[in-house]
């Protein structure tokens, strides 16, 4: 059997891939809902369904997230921080610096050319240093999230948040629009919200040579170019970039089957 299932239960979305010999073969997103054990039990259902497959077909699957431990079908459980490392280390192997910006924080990882973490740091636990407040904002601006990115890149003055909490800021931003601000010079100051915020973390890994990006933040166009400019990078943005962690825990429980790395 070389079919393998990654699970990642995350606070907003939850992500499944199934994977042949290393190779991405399908994958499964929706929103993790109140029951994580449902949401677990449904992407497994659907990547079977996609690829014609009964469970029996699958040789192993490694649940991550912070929902992991609902992943109950999965032989291991594995650190959302290990994961994503291995995923963009198969995406990306010369990418050495990892930036992600998901629903419930923003991480950024040094990794070896295995995709072994070498250091690691994470945002505080506020939703403003997470891709969450994008889609919050998002929402007071009633744009839709695809739409944000785009929007944000027409400002020529962006607006500066002066609080660092996602509630206040939903407040401040819900007063800007009263006062006439255009959408377009908000959504750009989001993105510099998130951007400065990571450009305080990666002072403390010590940015250098290729960085990956994923997560949910990585569908913005606009913090993608504002995370280039502030930290003078390129940044490989991966194809799907908020089933980067998923895919890590498929490509693991391969390496766990094998019994080995």
């Amino acid at each position: 059997m070389t079919w393998f299932i990654g699970i990642d239960i995350g606070s907003v979305y939850s992500k499944g891939v199934i994977t042949k010999d290393n190779e991405l073969s399908a994958f499964f997103l929706i929103l993790s809902g109140g029951n994580y054990r449902r949401a677990a039990e449904r992407i497994r259902q659907e990547l079977l369904k996609k690829m014609n497959l009964t469970q029996d077909d699958i040789a192993n699957t490694v649940g991550t997230g912070s929902g992991a431990g609902n992943v109950y079908f999965a032989s291991q459980k594995v650190s959302d921080i290990v994961c994503t490392a291995r995923g963009v280390n198969s995406i990306f192997p010369s990418a050495r610096i990892v930036i992600e910006v998901a629903g419930q924080s923003t991480k950024l990882m040094r990794i070896d050319e295995q995709g072994l973490v070498a250091n690691f740091v994470v945002s505080e636990k506020c939703a403003a240093g997470s891709g969450w407040f994008i889609e919050v904002i998002a929402n007071v601006l009633r744009v839709d999230l695809e739409d944000f990115g785009p929007l944000s890149l027409k400002s020529k003055t962006p607006i500066t948040f002066s609080t660092g909490c996602a509630v206040f800021g939903e407040s401040e931003a819900i007063t800007r629009v009263a006062e006439g601000i255009p959408k377009e010079n908000i959504a750009a100051g989001v993105n510099k919200a998130l951007v400065d915020k990571i450009s305080s973390m990666a002072k403390k890994i010590k940015l250098e040579g290729p960085c990956g990006m994923c997560g949910g933040g990585a569908l913005n166009i606009g913090l993608i170019k504002a995370v280039e400019h502030e930290l003078n990078v390129e940044l490989l943005v991966a194809p799907q970039p908020q089933i980067t962690a998923a895919l890590g825990a498929a490509l693991l429980a391969r390496v766990q089957a094998q019994g080995h790395g």
